[in-house]
């Protein structure tokens, strides 16, 4: 399944003001980097990965419709999975992409 390009528009937008944004295809997905760090994904399995504060992490898949990011099986610690749907109202992605630049920017810069 390739990236949903509507998903990876509407982040794309979001993030137009914010300063230190690259783009880069990644893992079958679109990136969006903050100083280098990856923030936030419109993802090549349908939905967003998030950057998230690990401590927080346990919080946020209680509370909200996120899942733990797992990859070849494996837990990635500090990451979200979003549902598309969970995706499709503006302030709902507007938070998570809020989330992804905070964890980020939080994140030393790389070079």
């Amino acid at each position: 399944m390739a990236y949903d390009e509507g998903l990876a528009a509407r982040i794309r937008d979001l993030l137009q003001p914010e300063p230190g944004i690259t783009e880069r295809a990644m893992f079958g997905g679109l990136a969006f980097l903050v100083d280098g760090n990856m923030a936030v994904t419109a993802s090549g399995q349908g939905g967003a990965m998030v950057r998230v504060d690990p401590a927080d992490a346990e919080r946020l898949v209680a509370s909200t419709p996120a899942e733990p990011m797992e990859m070849r099986g494996r837990p990635m610690g500090g990451w979200l999975r979003v549902a598309g749907p969970d995706l499709d109202d503006d302030d709902a992605l507007e938070a998570w992409v809020g989330r992804g630049v905070a964890t980020a920017r939080a994140l030393p810069p790389k070079g």
